[in-house]
């Protein structure tokens, strides 16, 4: 999917987008939650889930993000100040960053992936890109950006796990009292680890500083959103988001780690001058 790019890309993210947003305000209406605050109506939390998936595709079409968010924030104040009863600012808080949260930052992977079409010729795997596996004539910083940014978060969160779990003693924060500070050490050389590899195979970035930094970014955006799903679901009472993947929880808990790392990786290579 992601070598394919384009629609097919897009497309694939849009119904991660659907499911992930169902997802969260599912929890802002769980009991947990809703005791604390008046959530969203639940017309206006479908409504929003469908609007935060058309976004990806609104991006890829209209090449930024600005006309879906204006418009989408939009929709959602007229809905909720015109509806039937007294509007709460709790409702309208929980949906704007609903769509912020499910909708908004997952479009800079399709910028990154899909914007970002300069071609990279010089690839230290090859300058011709291999069509017959769905990728276009020749690489593209976006793609090697995306290919290094997600094998990083993926390496994050699995030296985390590995070392949290061999040498874990000091909590990490009280948010998720499981995650410690070892283990993020862990998942810290472990992504930047993952990131210098695959810099050197694709030759993208070109500098050890740039590299690194680049890795950072993606350990940084990876624990961030993990803790921010956390915190949602600390609050909901609840341990996994859904039911979606038996036995690993719902499609939330398993994409948190990219949710903001999309936005710091497309904001790392514009800054680059691409």
């Amino acid at each position: 999917v992601v070598l394919a790019g384009g629609w097919v890309f897009t497309a694939a993210l849009a119904a991660a987008v659907l499911l992930s947003a169902r997802e969260y305000f599912e929890l802002v209406r769980s009991k947990g939650i809703a005791q604390g605050m008046t959530p969203p109506p639940r017309y206006l939390s479908r409504v929003c889930s469908v609007i935060c998936a058309l976004m990806p595709i609104l991006t890829l079409y209209f090449g930024h993000i600005d006309i879906s968010v204006t418009s989408g924030a939009f929709v959602v104040a007229m809905a909720l100040l015109l509806q039937r009863g007294n509007p709460r600012f709790s409702q309208l808080s929980s949906t704007i960053f609903g769509l912020f949260y499910c909708g908004y930052l997952p479009c800079f992977w399709v910028k990154l992936r899909c914007g970002l079409t300069a071609p990279l010729l010089n690839a230290g795997i090859g300058k011709s890109w291999p069509v017959l596996l769905g990728g276009q004539a020749h690489w593209t910083v976006g793609l090697v950006a995306i290919l290094v940014s997600f094998c990083g978060i993926i390496a994050s969160d699995t030296f985390a796990f590995l070392g949290g779990k061999a040498f874990g003693k000091t909590p990490l924060t009280s948010i998720s009292p499981k995650k410690t500070w070892e283990g993020a050490l862990a998942g810290l050389v472990g992504c930047i680890a993952i990131t210098v590899l695959l810099s050197k195979s694709l030759s993208w970035p070109q500098s050890l500083v740039s590299t690194i930094a680049f890795g950072f970014l993606n350990f940084f955006g990876s624990v961030f959103g993990d803790l921010t799903e956390s915190m949602i679901k600390r609050d909901a009472g609840v341990k996994d988001s859904g039911s979606l993947i038996p036995g690993h929880g719902g499609i939330l808990d398993r994409v948190d780690s990219y949710i903001f790392t999309g936005a710091l990786a497309y904001s790392f290579v514009r800054l680059h001058g691409v």
